[in-house]
Protein backbone atom coordinates (compact mmCIF):
# COMPACT_ATOMS: atom_id res chain seq x y z
CA UNK A 1 0.00 0.00 0.00
CA UNK A 2 1.28 3.40 -0.72
CA UNK A 3 2.20 5.39 2.15
CA UNK A 4 0.61 9.09 2.93
CA UNK A 5 2.41 10.47 5.34
CA UNK A 6 0.28 13.17 7.66
CA UNK A 7 -2.80 12.12 5.73
CA UNK A 8 -5.64 11.44 8.25
CA UNK A 9 -7.57 7.95 6.56
CA UNK A 10 -10.77 6.58 6.61
CA UNK A 11 -9.58 3.16 8.61
CA UNK A 12 -11.70 0.05 8.35
CA UNK A 13 -12.65 0.45 12.16
CA UNK A 14 -14.02 3.95 11.30
CA UNK A 15 -15.53 2.70 8.11
CA UNK A 16 -17.63 0.09 10.19
CA UNK A 17 -18.99 2.12 12.49
CA UNK A 18 -20.02 4.71 9.54
CA UNK A 19 -21.46 1.96 8.51
CA UNK A 20 -23.91 0.78 11.23
CA UNK A 21 -25.25 4.14 10.76
CA UNK A 22 -27.43 3.26 8.12
CA UNK A 23 -30.95 2.20 8.88
CA UNK A 24 -32.43 -1.37 7.96
CA UNK A 25 -35.39 -0.09 7.34
CA UNK A 26 -36.93 2.77 5.15
CA UNK A 27 -38.19 1.90 1.46
CA UNK A 28 -37.48 -1.14 0.08
CA UNK A 29 -36.97 0.18 -3.78
CA UNK A 30 -29.06 4.29 -5.16
CA UNK A 31 -32.56 1.12 -5.97
CA UNK A 32 -33.82 0.27 -2.31
CA UNK A 33 -31.70 2.33 -0.11
CA UNK A 34 -31.77 4.91 2.30
CA UNK A 35 -30.38 8.47 2.32
CA UNK A 36 -27.28 8.52 3.98
CA UNK A 37 -26.22 10.76 7.45
CA UNK A 38 -24.83 13.92 5.73
CA UNK A 39 -20.94 13.83 5.34
CA UNK A 40 -20.77 10.20 6.87
CA UNK A 41 -18.91 8.86 3.89
CA UNK A 42 -16.02 11.76 3.70
CA UNK A 43 -14.46 9.60 0.36
CA UNK A 44 -17.21 9.68 -1.61
CA UNK A 45 -16.14 11.66 -5.00
CA UNK A 46 -19.01 13.16 -6.87
CA UNK A 47 -18.11 13.52 -10.39
CA UNK A 48 -20.33 15.77 -12.92
CA UNK A 49 -19.19 14.31 -16.48
CA UNK A 50 -21.64 16.72 -18.34
CA UNK A 51 -24.94 18.26 -17.61
CA UNK A 52 -27.14 15.32 -17.09
CA UNK A 53 -24.24 12.67 -16.84
CA UNK A 54 -22.85 11.95 -13.40
CA UNK A 55 -21.01 8.89 -11.60
CA UNK A 56 -19.06 8.55 -8.27
CA UNK A 57 -15.35 7.55 -7.14
CA UNK A 58 -13.47 7.20 -4.24
CA UNK A 59 -11.01 9.56 -2.64
CA UNK A 60 -7.85 7.08 -2.31
CA UNK A 61 -4.75 9.60 -1.60
CA UNK A 62 -5.64 13.64 -0.92
CA UNK A 63 -4.97 13.67 -4.92
CA UNK A 64 -6.45 11.24 -6.85
CA UNK A 65 -9.79 9.34 -6.89
CA UNK A 66 -10.24 5.89 -8.10
CA UNK A 67 -13.13 5.31 -10.39
CA UNK A 68 -14.74 3.56 -13.67
CA UNK A 69 -12.85 3.74 -16.56
CA UNK A 70 -16.75 4.01 -18.90
CA UNK A 71 -16.93 6.63 -16.82
CA UNK A 72 -15.71 9.94 -19.69
CA UNK A 73 -14.52 12.79 -18.48
CA UNK A 74 -14.50 16.49 -20.55
CA UNK A 75 -12.89 19.35 -19.92
CA UNK A 76 -15.75 20.65 -18.57
CA UNK A 77 -16.32 17.76 -15.92
CA UNK A 78 -16.43 18.83 -12.59
CA UNK A 79 -14.69 16.54 -9.02
CA UNK A 80 -16.62 17.58 -6.09
CA UNK A 81 -15.42 15.85 -2.72
CA UNK A 82 -17.45 16.51 0.81
CA UNK A 83 -20.64 16.19 -1.65
CA UNK A 84 -24.23 14.80 0.14
CA UNK A 85 -26.17 17.34 -2.04
CA UNK A 86 -25.76 16.48 -6.14
CA UNK A 87 -27.06 20.13 -7.31
CA UNK A 88 -27.14 22.64 -4.11
CA UNK A 89 -24.33 24.77 -2.74
CA UNK A 90 -22.59 23.09 0.59
CA UNK A 91 -20.18 24.71 2.75
CA UNK A 92 -17.85 21.35 2.54
CA UNK A 93 -17.71 20.93 -0.98
CA UNK A 94 -14.22 21.16 -2.77
CA UNK A 95 -14.62 21.11 -6.44
CA UNK A 96 -10.97 20.41 -8.12
CA UNK A 97 -10.10 19.68 -11.71
CA UNK A 98 -8.22 17.14 -12.86
CA UNK A 99 -4.66 17.35 -14.02
CA UNK A 100 -4.22 14.10 -15.22
CA UNK A 101 -6.76 10.72 -16.50
CA UNK A 102 -5.04 6.88 -16.09
CA UNK A 103 -7.49 4.94 -17.51
CA UNK A 104 -6.78 0.80 -16.71
CA UNK A 105 -4.57 -0.18 -20.54
CA UNK A 106 -6.54 -2.82 -21.11
CA UNK A 107 -9.87 -1.99 -20.73
CA UNK A 108 -12.52 -3.47 -23.30
CA UNK A 109 -15.50 -1.57 -23.28
CA UNK A 110 -17.60 -5.43 -24.93
CA UNK A 111 -16.48 -7.67 -21.93
CA UNK A 112 -16.51 -4.54 -18.97
CA UNK A 113 -13.28 -6.08 -17.99
CA UNK A 114 -10.17 -3.68 -17.02
CA UNK A 115 -13.62 -0.93 -15.83
CA UNK A 116 -11.57 1.14 -13.84
CA UNK A 117 -9.21 4.41 -13.98
CA UNK A 118 -7.49 6.83 -11.44
CA UNK A 119 -8.08 10.98 -11.71
CA UNK A 120 -4.99 13.00 -10.69
CA UNK A 121 -6.12 15.72 -9.31
CA UNK A 122 -4.30 19.09 -9.86
CA UNK A 123 -4.68 19.88 -5.97
CA UNK A 124 -4.26 18.18 -2.94
CA UNK A 125 -7.93 17.90 -1.36
CA UNK A 126 -8.44 19.20 1.86
CA UNK A 127 -8.83 16.85 4.49
CA UNK A 128 -11.11 17.26 6.87
CA UNK A 129 -14.09 15.74 8.92
CA UNK A 130 -16.05 15.95 5.77
CA UNK A 131 -13.36 15.02 2.94
CA UNK A 132 -10.93 11.80 4.35
CA UNK A 133 -8.97 8.84 2.27
CA UNK A 134 -10.50 5.18 2.13
CA UNK A 135 -8.00 2.98 2.38
CA UNK A 136 -7.41 0.07 -0.58
CA UNK A 137 -7.09 -3.65 0.45
CA UNK A 138 -3.96 -4.59 1.43
CA UNK A 139 -4.35 -7.99 -0.41
CA UNK A 140 -6.27 -8.69 -3.52
CA UNK A 141 -8.12 -11.78 -1.36
CA UNK A 142 -11.25 -12.91 -3.04
CA UNK A 143 -14.73 -11.76 -1.48
CA UNK A 144 -16.89 -15.40 -0.85
CA UNK A 145 -19.99 -15.27 -1.61
CA UNK A 146 -23.05 -13.96 0.73
CA UNK A 147 -20.98 -11.25 2.00
CA UNK A 148 -22.88 -8.29 2.73
CA UNK A 149 -21.62 -5.08 1.47
CA UNK A 150 -22.70 -1.43 0.68
CA UNK A 151 -22.79 0.80 -2.09
CA UNK A 152 -23.22 4.84 -2.36
CA UNK A 153 -24.11 6.96 -4.93
CA UNK A 154 -26.20 9.58 -6.36
CA UNK A 155 -27.54 7.84 -9.37
CA UNK A 156 -31.35 6.95 -9.64
CA UNK A 157 -32.83 5.08 -6.84
CA UNK A 158 -35.68 3.35 -9.24
CA UNK A 159 -35.60 2.53 -12.68
CA UNK A 160 -35.91 5.45 -15.57
CA UNK A 161 -36.16 7.92 -12.42
CA UNK A 162 -33.74 10.97 -12.45
CA UNK A 163 -30.65 11.22 -10.32
CA UNK A 164 -30.88 10.84 -6.39
CA UNK A 165 -30.71 14.73 -5.47
CA UNK A 166 -28.59 13.34 -1.99
CA UNK A 167 -26.11 10.75 -1.72
CA UNK A 168 -27.91 7.52 -0.82
CA UNK A 169 -26.55 3.80 0.27
CA UNK A 170 -27.96 0.53 0.29
CA UNK A 171 -26.76 -2.58 1.39
CA UNK A 172 -26.26 -5.58 -1.29
CA UNK A 173 -25.03 -9.26 -0.47
CA UNK A 174 -22.24 -10.90 -2.97
CA UNK A 175 -23.41 -13.66 -5.59
CA UNK A 176 -21.07 -16.94 -6.28
CA UNK A 177 -19.93 -15.95 -9.79
CA UNK A 178 -21.22 -19.41 -10.95
CA UNK A 179 -24.76 -18.38 -10.55
CA UNK A 180 -24.49 -14.79 -11.56
CA UNK A 181 -23.45 -16.71 -14.76
CA UNK A 182 -25.98 -18.97 -15.52
CA UNK A 183 -29.19 -19.02 -17.53
CA UNK A 184 -31.60 -17.05 -15.18
CA UNK A 185 -29.20 -14.37 -14.66
CA UNK A 186 -26.60 -13.09 -17.26
CA UNK A 187 -25.93 -16.30 -19.08
CA UNK A 188 -22.03 -15.45 -19.33
CA UNK A 189 -22.94 -12.96 -22.10
CA UNK A 190 -20.86 -11.02 -20.25
CA UNK A 191 -18.90 -13.15 -18.82
CA UNK A 192 -18.75 -12.52 -14.95
CA UNK A 193 -14.79 -13.30 -14.73
CA UNK A 194 -12.35 -13.59 -11.17
CA UNK A 195 -12.12 -9.61 -11.69
CA UNK A 196 -15.72 -8.78 -11.36
CA UNK A 197 -17.95 -8.85 -7.91
CA UNK A 198 -21.49 -9.88 -8.76
CA UNK A 199 -23.67 -8.39 -5.86
CA UNK A 200 -27.73 -7.83 -5.00
CA UNK A 201 -30.45 -9.05 -3.61
CA UNK A 202 -32.42 -12.71 -3.77
CA UNK A 203 -35.46 -10.75 -4.39
CA UNK A 204 -34.52 -7.98 -5.95
CA UNK A 205 -35.13 -4.44 -5.46
CA UNK A 206 -31.61 -3.22 -3.40
CA UNK A 207 -29.09 -2.32 -6.41
CA UNK A 208 -27.01 0.32 -7.73
CA UNK A 209 -28.16 2.05 -10.72
CA UNK A 210 -27.23 4.78 -13.57
CA UNK A 211 -25.22 7.48 -11.93
CA UNK A 212 -23.53 5.35 -9.83
CA UNK A 213 -20.98 4.16 -11.82
CA UNK A 214 -17.19 4.25 -10.27
CA UNK A 215 -19.04 4.46 -6.74
CA UNK A 216 -16.90 1.94 -4.15
CA UNK A 217 -18.20 -1.11 -3.21
CA UNK A 218 -17.25 -1.68 0.45
CA UNK A 219 -17.59 -4.99 1.98
CA UNK A 220 -17.15 -5.84 5.40
CA UNK A 221 -15.63 -2.45 5.96
CA UNK A 222 -13.10 -2.60 3.32
CA UNK A 223 -12.99 -1.36 -0.25
CA UNK A 224 -13.18 -4.08 -2.38
CA UNK A 225 -14.76 -3.11 -5.85
CA UNK A 226 -15.90 -0.49 -8.06
CA UNK A 227 -19.15 0.06 -9.35
CA UNK A 228 -19.35 -1.25 -12.73
CA UNK A 229 -22.61 -2.22 -15.31
CA UNK A 230 -26.03 -3.86 -15.15
CA UNK A 231 -28.96 -4.61 -17.47
CA UNK A 232 -30.13 -1.24 -18.82
CA UNK A 233 -33.63 -0.75 -17.47
CA UNK A 234 -33.47 -3.31 -15.28
CA UNK A 235 -32.00 -1.91 -11.73
CA UNK A 236 -32.95 -3.97 -8.81
CA UNK A 237 -34.17 -7.02 -10.92
CA UNK A 238 -33.23 -10.31 -8.93
CA UNK A 239 -31.88 -12.00 -12.41
CA UNK A 240 -29.61 -8.75 -13.55
CA UNK A 241 -27.84 -8.08 -10.17
CA UNK A 242 -25.01 -5.22 -10.25
CA UNK A 243 -21.68 -6.26 -10.92
CA UNK A 244 -18.50 -4.38 -10.04
CA UNK A 245 -14.83 -4.62 -10.56
CA UNK A 246 -13.11 -6.71 -8.23
CA UNK A 247 -9.43 -5.09 -6.78
CA UNK A 248 -7.86 -7.67 -7.20
CA UNK A 249 -4.37 -8.29 -7.02
CA UNK A 250 -3.21 -7.73 -10.61
CA UNK A 251 -5.59 -3.99 -10.37
CA UNK A 252 -4.01 -2.74 -7.03
CA UNK A 253 -0.08 -3.30 -8.63
CA UNK A 254 -1.45 -1.54 -11.62
CA UNK A 255 -3.17 1.30 -9.04
CA UNK A 256 -0.02 1.03 -6.87
CA UNK A 257 2.38 1.23 -9.94
CA UNK A 258 0.52 3.96 -11.46
CA UNK A 259 0.52 6.44 -8.47
CA UNK A 260 4.19 5.92 -7.64
CA UNK A 261 5.53 6.67 -10.89
CA UNK A 262 3.62 10.34 -11.43
CA UNK A 263 4.47 11.24 -7.74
Amino acid sequence: MMKNFGVPRVSALATVFLLLLISEGGCVRIIGGDPVVPHSRPYMVLLKLSSNNICAGALIANDWVLTAAHCTLRKSSQVILGAHSKDKDEPEKQIVSVKKVFPYPRFDQKTHEGDLQLLQLNKKARINRNVGILDLPKKGDDVKPRTRCQVAGWGSYQNNSPASPVLREVNITVIDRKTCNDEKHYNSNPVIGLNMICAGAPRGGKDSCNGDSGSPLICEGSFRGITAFGREGRCGDPQAPGVYTFLSSKYLRWIKKTMKRTV
